[in-house]
């Protein structure tokens, strides 16, 4: 994936904060203490789905939509990707078919029906949501959104540009994997205003694919995915992402489910605010790595707030969530 100019970056500014306002970020004083560093918390559980990937999914219909060729779309999800297009196809009178696994959160899947999807339910894991997508993609002659694009990062890049221009000197951004758009557009936004910020890519231990490929420096694909941390749940490394993560990312940081439960509960405790899984593993490293941050200015990711009910008061009441 080729880097970003500055002019790419505003114009995608201009598309995005049509629907999307710039999201805040504050070093919020006990987190601050938690963390024994100056830690400041980019906020994308702010935006209209309560998660970042609406910024890509803007960018990503607002070119499609110039193809007359592209009618209706289907595409594959853990849930917040799943929110994100429907909510920017229906802005131009498409129609999306989303594909999640069978074991996909029930809120995620009525907030994504909401946003105008027709869910599919498909398989136990993401891969085997992404395999059925494609299939009705080619049947039907669909339009297939694919979880990695350049044009879904240059939407997230805009995340990444305000944290970067609104704190200065920030000496490493902790941010969740997935399939990378959060982390390669972290990179590229780094890149490109060349300062010195290291971006460390968090994963689960349930859920290390990333780690193992980093470490290893070529893709390797694990058997299963089994955290409650849903938003870094895959089992395959994207190719073209993890060209851009193995020479950008400083590191790959892995959390437990019980060290994201705990950030959940920090989160709520220091800012009442709502983490979900992927959103709280960010932090979660942080607090990991509370030693090597001592002195520095910091930042994490709370990619979004998404979280099942049920789970969030099992956590609150000190539990971890059991798949």
């Amino acid at each position: 994936m080729e880097g970003f100019s500055l002019e790419e970056v505003k114009r995608a500014q201009e598309i995005v904060y049509q629907h999307v306002k710039p999201t805040p970020q504050y070093a919020w004083p006990q987190l601050c203490e938690a963390a024994g560093c100056e830690f400041w918390l980019k906020h994308e559980n702010h935006t209209p789905i309560g998660a970042f990937k609406v910024r890509g999914g803007l960018v990503y219909m607002n070119a499609v939509a110039r193809d007359p060729s592209v009618g209706d779309l289907v595409t594959a999800t853990r849930g917040n990707h799943g929110q994100s297009i429907p909510y920017a196809a229906r802005l131009h009178n498409k129609i999306v078919h989303v594909y999640a696994p069978e074991s996909n959160s029930l809120e995620k899947n009525v907030a994504m029906r909401a946003w105008g999807a027709r869910l599919h339910l498909e398989g136990p894991d993401f891969e085997s949501a992404v395999a059925a997508a494609g299939s009705h993609a080619d049947k039907d002659n669909l339009h297939m959104v694919p979880s990695f694009h350049r044009n879904l990062v240059l939407g997230v890049a805009t995340y990444g540009y305000e944290l970067m221009t609104e704190v200065d000197g920030l000496d490493a951004i902790y941010v969740p994997v997935g399939m990378g758009s959060g982390a390669t557009s972290l990179i590229a936004i780094r890149d490109m205003l060349g300062v010195a910020t290291k971006i460390i890519g968090v994963v689960s231990t349930e859920a290390d694919a990333i780690a193992q490929s980093f470490s290893a420096g070529e893709i390797i694909a694990t058997n299963s995915a089994q955290t409650f941390a849903d938003g870094v749940a895959t089992r395959v490394p994207h190719p073209e992402a993890f060209e851009v993560l193995r020479t950008g990312l400083d590191r790959v940081v892995t959390v437990s489910d019980d060290e994201v439960a705990e950030a959940i509960r920090l989160i709520y405790a220091t800012t009442h605010n709502i983490a979900e899984g992927a959103g709280a593993a960010a932090t979660a490293a942080v607090m990991q790595e509370r030693d090597r941050c001592q002195g520095k200015r910091v930042a994490a990711i709370l990619t979004g707030g998404n979280i099942d009910r049920d789970w969030l008061i099992k956590i609150l009441d000190g539990k971890t969530p059991e798949l």
